[in-house]
């Protein structure tokens, strides 16, 4: 019995097979089989399906059957498309050994469900032979080497770019070949050629300024020209654009046009010199291009296979995705690079910026049929999304924020001519943030910070901890302190509405929060202020706010800050101030997150957030991916399950996810009426300006699209 026919026996699962293995094990030719596995049957003879069905040992109804699975599972690829960026271990004008690793890297790259493959430029002979590129042998050796890898390419799924050195019409082009399971596709030559770094392009080559014409390749005629668009039938989403050489690196690159015209992913078969500091200079470019195209960038280099003469090319491969390196190869290795591109993702920043056409007269768009077949996700996603892994960068956003928190109350401040503020300040997170964004402000306008007025306001579940806390804070910083112990308010309320003292109810709850509302903002009347806000973003998408309580303010200075930042917010200014001050805000980082409501049990917080709206990391996962990304909730499960991997199962994912959407989507009357507050990052739910959603929007769509995971 064959391999393949042992694993179709041991899987009893022809799903577990790739197309290319059923073709080999069947006899017949990967065509006939995709039309059977991915498209109609109709254009199928009997004969064939009976003879694809012997070959497997199983009914021709199972088999019909099996291919309505496999377009079922093709289309469920999130958005995600797997590429690689290659640089083969080449061997200088050996174009036959050349071919046979370009060869292989396709076969280990399919096996690894790779969609889309792209080898550097002129791949197939070496950028670097001299002038033996103007020799027939060498060209019509590259002209059989692509006839080959384009036959060779008939049992594979995945989309193809290779470097070569083509002639058309007496003149030598620099170009890409573009290829898919057996066919060419077209040959994108290079454009405007450079004598940069000594590489003297126009000595060998001829520039392509024209419209779109045709090239003979054996005995074929394909499509030439730059302005092509390969665009994927079965996954219309994937447009891809070509550029080659260091068309990347030009004041108006091949790719501003291809994004016009409907590209959603350049690659970029290059051969760059290496030498210091390049680099850094290429993820920048690299980086820039593909945010300002909002678009992925699959950059595919030399390496050292190169002549080393007078310089040296290191094989640094790249790719990006809307400004942010997804992934990379070493310097001076000959290595794959292997992501999941996302094309959803691409979609809503496009939609949402609205400045892309889907169409260009000049362009020639090239479909072709490539199933995708996605597989395990190995893109890795940030636990804290809001919060930069890097240090120096963590460190720049958090003075960043703090500064546009002050700017802006500076600017409100100085219009209403007002010199106090009345701030109710809890011993928590938020509260603190929020005054050390104020004495921020009262510095940069020389105001003195004891006009500053902090609140604590201690009731029924306040502890000695946060109590002390806030005095502390406000002692260090050297804000006016006053407390106005609100118990006795409260219970009188109790007595006028009729409410039992004893039963810790909503009611109980929120009579507290607006109880401290009224005082702070009676106050601010008082002595001519306004109130500041310190409710945050991560409480506003959950509605984790007391309607016309805490909910309300003069200007909410957090409104656009998720709890897991405020958190490293706190503990940057803790590093860096003074000993007595940082000693009260690491206290203030290690006590759980509580309104604190409910009456304390002794001094042990009672009433924890966390326990009952879920862990903040998570919400703030959900949120960033939800709101900025656009993210269908079966999405987010997906990548959450992999990012919170062995910190939280999948029920509990579940469990937390079912519970944002629905708590998203009915406390949106909160949101559409919040008081003004600085927007610090691109997430904001200012009805104004960045969040417009109704009320009674219906959210069945969301929770049914997250309950198919569990069919």
């Amino acid at each position: 019995m064959s391999t393949l026919a042992q694993r179709i026996k041991e899987l009893k699962d022809l799903r577990k097979l790739t197309s290319q293995e059923l073709s080999v094990l069947s006899g017949v030719p990967l065509g006939t089989l995709n039309k059977v596995l991915s498209s109609s049957t109709k254009s199928v003879k009997t004969e064939t399906l009976k003879k694809i069905a012997d070959a497997l040992s199983v009914p021709v109804s199972t088999l019909l059957g099996e291919r309505k699975e496999r377009v079922k599972r093709s289309s469920e690829t999130f958005g995600y498309v797997k590429v690689s960026a290659v640089t083969p271990m080449l061997k200088l004008g050996n174009v036959t050994r050349n071919t046979e690793i370009i060869k292989d890297n396709i076969s280990s790259l399919s096996a690894k469900r790779v969609n889309l493959i792209v080898f550097p430029e002129l791949c197939l002979s070496g950028k670097t032979v001299g002038d033996l590129i103007f020799q027939d042998l060498l060209l019509k050796k590259c002209e059989k080497s692509i006839l080959e890898i384009a036959e060779f390419s008939r049992n594979f799924d995945s989309l193809i770019f290779i470097g070569a050195p083509i002639k058309n019409n007496g003149k030598i082009y620099n170009c890409a070949v573009a290829i898919c399971r057996g066919d060419i596709l077209g040959v994108v030559p290079k454009g405007r050629l450079t004598n940069a770094q000594g590489e003297a392009e126009s000595r060998y080559f001829a520039g392509w300024g024209s419209k779109n014409g045709k090239i003979v390749i054996g005995s074929s005629v394909y499509l030439f020209g730059k302005d092509l668009i390969f665009v994927n039938k079965d996954n219309p989403d994937l447009k891809v654009g070509v550029e080659v050489g260091d068309e990347v690196f030009s004041i108006q690159s091949p790719s501003t046009s291809h994004v016009l015209a409907g590209a959603n992913v350049i690659v970029s078969l290059s051969s760059d010199v290496e030498y210091s500091g390049r680099a850094r200079e290429r993820r920048t470019v690299i980086s820039a291009n593909s945010f300002k195209s909002v678009c992925a960038y699959v950059y595919a280099s030399s390496g050292i296979g190169e002549t080393g003469t007078d310089c040296v090319y290191s094989g640094h491969n790249l790719i990006a995705e809307n400004g942010k390196i997804l992934t990379e190869t070493s310097v001076f290795t000959e290595g794959q690079a292997i992501t999941d591109i996302d094309l959803g993702f691409l979609a809503n920043k496009r939609a949402k910026r609205g400045s892309f056409e889907n169409e260009n007269s000049d362009y020639d768009y090239v479909y072709f049929n490539s199933p995708i077949y996605f597989g395990e996700l190995t893109r890795e996603y940030s636990r804290f999304p809001f919060v930069p892994e890097n240090d120096e960068e963590r460190a720049e956003k958090i003075e960043n924020i703090l500064d546009i928190q002050a700017a802006s109350l500076v600017r409100r401040l100085t219009h209403i001519r007002c010199k106090k503020v009345v701030i109710g300040l809890s011993g928590g997170l938020d509260s603190t943030l929020a005054i050390l964004a104020v004495c921020r402000a009262y510095d940069k306008l020389l105001y003195p910070r004891r006009d500053i007025i902090a609140v604590t306001m201690p009731c029924f579940g306040t502890t000695d901890r946060t109590k002390n806390n806030s005095v502390l804070l406000a002692e260090c910083l050297g804000v006016t302190l006053k407390e106005i112990d609100i118990t006795k308010s409260v219970l009188q309320h109790f007595e006028d509405i009729g409410q039992d003292k004893d039963c810790l109810d909503v009611t109980y709850e929120n009579a507290q929060a607006r109880e401290r509302t009224q005082v702070i903002m009676d106050i601010a009347n008082q002595i001519g202020g306004i109130v500041i806000g310190t409710g945050d973003l991560s409480e506003l998408a959950l509605g984790w706010a007391t309607y016309n309580g805490d909910h309300m303010s003069m200007f909410g200075i957090n409104a656009s800050i998720p709890k897991t930042l405020i958190r490293h917010i706190v503990g940057h200014v803790a590093n860096r101030g003074s000993k007595e001050l940082s000693l009260v805000l690491s206290d203030i980082l290690n006590t759980p997150v509580s309104p604190e409501l409910i009456p304390a049990d002794g001094e042990e917080i009672k009433q924890k957030t966390e326990d009952i709206v879920g862990p903040y990391e998570l919400h703030d996962f959900f949120i960033y991916h939800f709101v900025k990304n656009g993210f269908a909730p079966s999405k987010i499960y997906k990548i959450a399950l992999k990012t919170f991997e062995n910190i939280y199962s999948g029920e509990v994912i579940y469990k937390w996810l079912e519970s944002f959407i629905n708590r998203f989507f009915t406390q949106q009357f909160k949101r559409s009426c919040l008081p003004d507050g600085v927007k610090v990052d691109e997430i904001s739910f200012s009805p104004r300006t960045d969040w417009k959603m109704p009320s009674d929007m219906n959210r069945d769509i969301w929770l049914e699209d997250l309950k198919k995971i569990k069919r």
